[in-house]
């Protein structure tokens, strides 16, 4: 008796529903980042949440890369700033229309509970902003 295998075409449908620990907004500050090979870099927000930040920097990067980080809330002046310790977690192969930039998901992995208070309030602000308009 032959033995006949038999293919089975499996259609798999995938549903994308992002399921986020904190809410991310969008805010357009300066950044100022430090790779581990230790050069000072400057670039943008895109978002920002609780548990990291969408950034727009010029320089390639790679995922799992950590990075030394200051959120400038008053740009020019690091009197009024955050800073942090994150790891890229993701990148945006094609940036949107933004030629020489390209975009990076951080996430947090050490920031002081006074920097997370002041980016607390940050989002609070721009929630009250949101829901305002």
């Amino acid at each position: 008796m032959k033995t006949e295998e038999v293919q089975t075409n499996h259609h798999y449908r995938t549903v994308n529903f992002e399921r986020r620990k904190y809410p991310r907004f969008d805010v357009d500050l300066p950044l100022k980042y430090v790779p581990s090979d230790m050069s000072v870099n400057l670039g943008r927000t895109v978002n920002a949440s609780e548990g990291g930040l969408l950034i727009s920097v010029r320089e390639k990067m790679e995922v799992g890369q950590s990075l030394k980080i200051t959120l400038f809330l008053l740009p020019g002046t690091e009197l009024v700033s955050i800073k942090a310790k994150g790891e890229i977690v993701w990148k945006d192969i094609d940036c949107g229309g933004d030629p020489g930039h390209h975009r990076f998901g951080i996430k947090f992995v050490d920031i002081s509970d006074k920097d997370l208070e002041r980016l607390k309030g940050l989002l609070r602000n721009l929630d009250r902003d949101r829901t305002h308009i």
